[in-house]
């Protein structure tokens, strides 16, 4: 007669997650790969020990800088395949805060799960789920300004290194979320409505111009991802066609504009 392995008692797990209002600033993995960073100083070798792909450990730290005060991860001159990457002080500082307390965490779960009656008979757990949004672009800053008109109005946000976004929504937008200066928000950019110039000074009737250093180019089969490093230890990305790349002759280490309308900047209370 076969019996059924005994199962191993249940118990109430979760991670510690640092939030930016409704986005996700550092968790477990990005916490995994912060370490192997400091281990390595190699972001290849850190996303490889971390179990990502190499893009996708630079895309977690652009998100990571982008939604800190300050820069957590600084690329330096280095060789291929990433060397010279190393955290901030800052980040050193993150890192072990999180760890506490991700530790103090476990243990006060471990208390609820002793006061809760019949937890054993518990078979499944709700789990909270992170609301997630396409927009590749996520800055948080300060609101410097805002400006009713008729029907829409405007807002201007600080993010920081003497850069500010402006953004055009509806008077309705403003009272709902309660939009007023000295307030943090979030700014939302899509990378397909980004335009891109070598030319600071273009004229073009978009208000928004953040210029920066071209960090990255990832061609695909149509179209090609940009990564504008900005002042402050900031990301900006964009994809725009293999074409206009070729065109305007755009390489890795040139200065590039980014020009963004107001009108496709979406505001976000922190």
């Amino acid at each position: 007669m076969n019996h059924r392995p005994t199962p191993e008692p249940l118990r109430i797990d979760g991670e510690l997650r640092f939030n930016r209002g409704d986005k996700g600033y550092l968790s477990g993995k990005r916490i995994d790969l912060l370490e192997q960073i400091e281990a390595t100083g190699s972001i290849s070798r850190a996303a490889k020990a971390a179990g990502i792909s190499y893009k996708a450990a630079w895309d977690a730290v652009d998100a990571m800088n982008n939604l800190a005060e300050r820069p957590l991860v600084l690329r330096s001159a280095g060789g291929a395949g990433g060397g010279g990457t190393r955290l901030t002080d800052f980040g050193r500082e993150m890192l072990h805060v999180w760890r506490r307390m991700q530790a103090e965490y476990e243990r006060f779960l471990a208390r609820v799960a002793e006061g809760i009656e019949g937890f054993d008979d518990i078979d499944r757990l709700l789990r909270a789920i992170a609301m997630k949004t396409s927009a590749r672009n996520q800055f948080r800053g300060r609101i410097t300004s805002v400006a009713r008109g008729a029907v829409n109005g405007s807002l201007s946000l600080d993010i920081g290194a003497d850069q500010s976004i402006t953004a055009t929504l509806t008077n309705d937008s403003i009272d709902e979320l309660q939009l007023a200066p000295g307030k943090t928000a979030m700014a939302l950019i899509k990378a397909s409505f980004v335009l891109l110039s070598p030319d600071p000074a273009v004229k073009i009737s978009a208000r928004n111009r953040l210029t920066g250093i071209i960090s990255a180019l990832r061609p695909g089969a149509v179209n090609c991802e940009v990564k504008l490093a900005l002042p402050g230890g900031r990301t900006l990305g964009a994809v725009v066609t293999n074409e206009s790349i070729e065109a305007l002759g755009l390489v890795v280490g040139q200065p590039c504009t980014a020009l963004i309308k107001a009108s496709h900047v979406i505001i976000a209370i922190d």
